[in-house]
C-alpha cells in the first residue's frame, strides 16, 4: 500500500455509512487514504496526536465528519496545518445536522474549516481530490475527466 495522502476521521462509528461516500469517491480517482474513529470528545488526547502529527506521516488534506456538537473539524483545524474539510452530520444527538453544520461552519477567524452540506461527505471526497490536484496534473486531469463524465451523464438522460 502507498503513503496515504487524504485521511477521513469521524468521531462515532455510526458516521461510517456516510463518512464511506468520501471513501468510495476518492478510491474512483485510485487516491490512498485512510479512514478511522477519532472522537474530539471522547478521545481528545487521541485527536491531538493525530492532529500534531497527520502531516508529519504525509497526509495533505483531512475530511472530518461529526455530528451534534461537531467539534472534531474545528479542533483539528486548530492544531494541524493541513487544510479540513468538515462534514457536517445529522446523528441521533443532532437537530436535523442544523448544530453540526452551523458547529462547523461558524469558525473563528484564523481557524478555517471547508464544509460540505449535511451528509455530503461525496463532496468532500472530490474537493479532497481537487486540493491534491493542484499540485498534480494527473489528478487535475482526472479530476477534468469526472466532470466532463458528469456532464455527459446527465445529458444523456
Amino acid at each position: 500500500m502507498n503513503q496515504p495522502k487524504i485521511s477521513i476521521i469521524m468521531g462515532s462509528e455510526s458516521y461510517m455509512p456516510i463518512m464511506n461516500q468520501a471513501a468510495e469517491i476518492i478510491k474512483e480517482f485510485g487516491i490512498e487514504f485512510e479512514i478511522s474513529i477519532v472522537s474530539a470528545h471522547r478521545t481528545p488526547k487521541r485527536m491531538v496526536e493525530f492532529a500534531e502529527n497527520a502531516h508529519k506521516r504525509g497526509i495533505e488534506v483531512i475530511i472530518a465528519g461529526a455530528g451534534g456538537a461537531a467539534h472534531l473539524p474545528g479542533m483539528v483545524a486548530s492544531i494541524s496545518p493541513l487544510p479540513v474539510i468538515g462534514v457536517p452530520i445529522k446523528s441521533s444527538n443532532s437537530i436535523d445536522g442544523w448544530d453540526s453544520l452551523l458547529s462547523i461552519v461558524q469558525m473563528p477567524g484564523g481557524v478555517p474549516v471547508a464544509t460540505v452540506a449535511v451528509n455530503g461527505a461525496k463532496n468532500a471526497g472530490i474537493l479532497a481530490v481537487q486540493i491534491l490536484s493542484v499540485l498534480d496534473k494527473s489528478i487535475r486531469e482526472k479530476i477534468i475527466n469526472y466532470k466532463e463524465n458528469l456532464a455527459a451523464s446527465i445529458i444523456n438522460k
